[in-house]
């Protein structure tokens, strides 16, 4: 079992900027991949970045340049550094972890990006 719980969401103006966090009850260096995923009013979760034990990294195209997945194995902790944020960013950014065959997710937290 892991829990999840995400951090340092809120209210930006667009161009500004946000850290979001993610903390988990498991070791982050024995999780196969973690992850953030979003989802917007009215459609579906998409995903935002993934990296994975291996020192994979990937971005939604969306967010290329823009957004930075890190992971501390140390304080066990997953982040996401966003800038440059643009009002359609704004959404609900769940926290994602896949362990041993599960897939594990946060209680999200709001970004809201303003014109």
């Amino acid at each position: 079992q892991v829990r999840l719980v995400e951090s340092g969401g809120g209210l930006v103006q667009a161009g500004g900027s946000l850290r979001l966090s993610c903390a988990s009850s498991a070791s982050t260096g024995r999780i196969e991949a973690m992850g953030w995923y979003r989802q917007a009013p009215g459609k579906q979760r998409e995903i935002v970045a993934l990296i994975t034990t291996a020192g994979g990294v990937n971005y939604a195209d969306a967010v290329k340049g823009r957004f930075t997945i890190s992971r501390d194995n140390a304080k066990n902790t997953l982040n996401l550094e966003m800038n440059s944020l643009k009002p359609e960013d704004t959404a609900v950014y769940y926290c994602y972890s896949h362990l041993a065959g599960t897939n594990y997710w946060g209680q999200g937290t709001q970004v809201t990006v303003s014109t």
